[in-house]
């Protein structure tokens, strides 16, 4: 020992009656976490112990003095001496310091002193004092190895069932979507990373290109053009393109979605006749120009103006100033050649409000067109292989037949019409063409989800990082934490894989039944069919805005917890999820600001309510609220707000009453708030303004009803009973967190007791134990293959 080390205090061998205390004093200075005010404070506890000699506190004080600390060498030769007394010491005096102490002084020399209650209780108390994990303390004093050793991972256990979720995962159009895969793993399509703007626009625009090639543009396009009439096979082309680059997703869906979308859905069948195959072939590359400056979502007071001219049979588009561009448009900076308008219809004097209509603002070689000014968006956050661009129209004139005619028209003699003789009611049926962009942008949220959870849990269940002292690094999908951030995410996407799917076949069943009413050749098309005004089409527009609101939501938050979950590797552009980060970022503004979309599902549901409650008699109003009464009377009863076992709290019953009690009770208060509000003189639209932290949770609590019963659907459809149990336990898992994420307004409406929110907290831990031993298997069957998901950290 250097002569400059402290003296080291001497562990003496003739003293077996203060063996107990030293598997404690080894461990309090091999764990090297106390404080000098610790140690001093357990020193005089041990002095305070008069049953003790003096001399044995006086050595007992010597070994725990904090600013004579014993050297390295004294130290690893007490552990020594401890390992060697304790070889042979059954499992029941490993369980704590105490017990090994005690089982040495008596193997040593008799239990002495130690049979003393008082001495025992001591020993225990200052063992809590230490603040060590007893059998854990134990093990490192005894330098016992733990049995996982340190190798390459193991593979993850074959799961029975989850080969029958992927192929349910694949339903409907399996076929197409295997088609676009493997148009997607194609090499020419894997985009180098850091791509020039201009170069990256351009093998954007070749890929798009390519699946256009393919047939794929046109699949819910009319047959008689070329196309299939097949809408929901054209949503999986658009659901399974967004697993892959999310500019040529893009650009996809504003030529075939958007653009094609409003001359099929605005347009009549000359319109469709004339544009839609060049549309499909993208021989005529399109833009959708609505938003503008300074209105954003708000479509009604667009500022640009189409004004006809009767003397040419002309309508004259202009846009009054700067602000009134359209602003934010796909495809106008370099590529469209023709763009849907949406304008202010003005004939004779008259603004007959928002109507679409096709305006061409380049020609062939590429140059603007008279009297339109094209100017590039520039650099964004992402979706940089999208071209951007601002629109504005100086005196651009374009024939009559332009005009999108199918809720209204102009003829030859400039007298406007239309089937539909409410201008409010003609302006939201125009607007609900949109709900095929909002069922596309959700359905690629939750796809955009799923490969940032493929890339994070496939690279959680091989990394691996920290663990028990002396032990094996654990992965880190073995800890709860990162359990909970990534697989309750994991189980939201399920979820909503399931929603989207169902509201695509509702939206692709509609549009068959529209399309079967859809207008003759024969007629003029002043004679525009009616809108049929059943009020599917209402709750599907409902259900769009309020997946999308949801699901991009979800998409933004999910990818941000898989950047983190993947520590530096989720940093390096290689592997994906920054880009998609990014490029996905915009789609909570995408068709539709997600706030706004959720107030239109709240001021849905409101009207529901209102018509229902509003047209009851007085009798059939006291049935209503006697159902209601009893309803509530079984959900608050105070046997079922308490019950905390397994069975009920995992029961899916359970789930889907808390789950439409908060969405009732959320919309029977939100209406009386208005109409309180409204009674006091407040005008409706400041009354709606109030209120709006409110009717945003309703729409949420809606959004989430729907979804879960979407999953419950969808564990009824599972083609396995394995594969429905796989399902139903992520369900049961989704169900559960978003209880306990909403336990704070479950506990205020009295609908829970905290023992029962502690209850479901422990049963989602214990939730994320078991799906995490399935992880593996649950991110396979989304069936994302290595050359599509193209993330090294994410290669199966």
């Amino acid at each position: 020992m250097a002569s400059s080390d402290p003296p080291t205090p001497q562990w003496p061998a003739d003293r077996p009656d203060l063996l107990p205390f030293l598997p404690m004093v080894y461990a309090a200075w091999s764990d090297g976490v106390l404080s000098v005010t610790e140690l001093e404070a357990i020193r005089e506890r041990i002095s305070a112990q008069k049953w003790l000699e003096a001399d044995a506190r006086a050595a007992l004080a010597r070994w725990l003095d904090p600013h004579n600390p014993p050297s390295a060498r004294a130290l690893a030769g007490l552990g020594e001496r401890l390992r060697a007394l304790g070889r042979g010491t059954d499992a029941e005096a490993r369980r704590s310091l105490v017990k090994l102490g005690l089982e040495l002084a008596r193997a040593e020399a008799g239990a002495g002193v130690w049979t003393q209650p008082d001495a025992q209780r001591e020993l225990h108390e200052l063992e809590r004092e230490l603040g060590l994990l007893p059998a854990e303390a134990v093990r490192r004093v005894m330098a016992e190895p733990l049995p996982e050793p340190l190798g390459p991972p193991t593979p993850p256990p074959q799961v029975p069932g989850l080969e029958e979720v992927r192929l349910l995962l694949e339903r409907p159009r399996p076929e197409v979507r295997r088609r676009v895969l493997e148009l997607m793993a194609e090499e020419a399509f894997a985009f180098p990373i850091d791509l020039p703007r201009a170069l990256y626009r351009h093998r954007g625009l070749a890929a798009v290109e390519r699946r256009a090639a393919a047939g794929l543009g046109g699949l819910s396009y009319p047959i008689e053009v070329g196309g299939a009439a097949d809408p929901a096979a054209a949503l999986a082309v658009f659901e399974t393109l967004a697993l892959g680059d999310s500019s040529v997703l893009v650009k996809y869906g504003v030529q075939f979605g958007l653009f094609g979308g409003s001359i099929l859905q605005l347009g009549t069948e000359r319109h469709h006749r004339v544009y839609l195959r060049d549309v499909a072939s993208l021989q005529l590359p399109g833009c959708y120009a609505m938003t503008e400056g300074d209105h954003g979502s708000n479509v009604r007071d667009l500022e640009t103006i189409a004004r006809y001219d009767s003397r040419t049979d002309e309508f004259v588009v202009d846009t009054p100033h700067p602000r009134a561009r359209k602003d934010w448009i796909g495809n106008a900076a370099q590529d469209g050649r023709i763009a849907t308008v949406f304008a202010r219809l003005v004939v004779d004097g008259e603004d007959h409000g928002v109507h679409a209509l096709l305006v061409p603002i380049r020609s062939e070689d590429g140059r603007a067109l008279a009297g339109v000014e094209i100017e590039d968006r520039g650099a964004k956050v992402g979706l940089e292989g999208v071209d951007n661009g601002l629109l504005r129209f100086t005196g651009v004139r374009v024939p009559r037949d332009n005009l999108l005619d199918r809720f209204a028209a102009v003829d030859e003699s400039g007298h406007y019409s239309s089937p539909i003789p409410s201008p409010d009611r003609r302006f939201f049926t125009m607007l609900g063409t949109l709900v095929a962009g909002r069922i596309s942008v959700a359905a690629a949220s939750v796809s955009a989800a799923k490969v940032g959870l493929t890339i994070a849990l496939r690279w959680s269940t091989r990394r691996r990082q920290f663990g028990p002292a002396g032990g094996a690094e654990m992965r880190l999908l073995h800890y709860l934490s990162h359990q909970r951030r990534l697989l309750i995410p994991l189980a939201t996407t399920y979820g909503l894989h399931f929603a989207v799917r169902a509201l695509t076949e509702r939206y692709a069943e509609r549009q068959r039944a529209e399309a079967g009413r859809s207008v003759p050749p024969a007629l003029p098309p002043t004679a525009a069919p009616p809108v049929p005004g059943d009020e599917e089409g209402r709750r599907i527009e409902v259900a769009a805005a309020g997946l999308k609101a949801y699901a991009s939501r979800h998409c933004v938050e999910t990818l941000q917890v898989c950047r983190e979950a993947c520590g530096g590797e989720g940093y390096l552009a290689a592997n994906r999820l920054g880009r998609l980060r990014a490029d996905t970022d915009v789609f909570t503004t995408f068709e539709g600001a997600n706030a706004v979309l959720l107030q239109l599902v709240a001021k849905g549901l409101l009207s529901q309510y209102r018509e229902e409650v509003g047209d009851l008699r007085l009798w059939g109003l006291v049935r209503h609220l006697v159902d209601r009464a009893e309803t509530r009377l079984t959900e608050m009863n105070p046997v079922s707000v308490r019950r905390t076992d397994p069975e009920h709290l995992r029961d899916p019953d359970f789930h889907q009453a808390a789950f439409s009690y908060r969405e009732e009770r959320l919309l029977t208060s939100a209406g009386r708030r208005l109409r309180a509000l409204i009674q006091d003189g407040v005008d409706s639209f400041e009354a709606l303004n109030r209120c709006q932290d409110h009717l945003l949770l309703l729409a949420d609590a809606h959004v989430e009803r729907t979804v879960l019963e979407a999953f419950h659907d969808g564990v009824a459809r599972a083609p396995s009973p394995a594969a429905s149990e796989r399902l139903a336990t992520l369900a049961i898992l989704w169900a559960l967190a978003r209880l306990e994420g909403e336990r704070g307004w479950f506990l205020e409406s009295g609908y829970f007791e905290g023992s029962k929110a502690r209850a479901i907290r422990a049963q989602v831990n214990a939730l994320c134990g078991e799906v995490g031993e399935q992880a593996g298997g649950l991110v396979d069957a989304f069936g994302i293959p290595d050359a599509v998901l193209r993330a090294p950290a994410g290669a199966a």
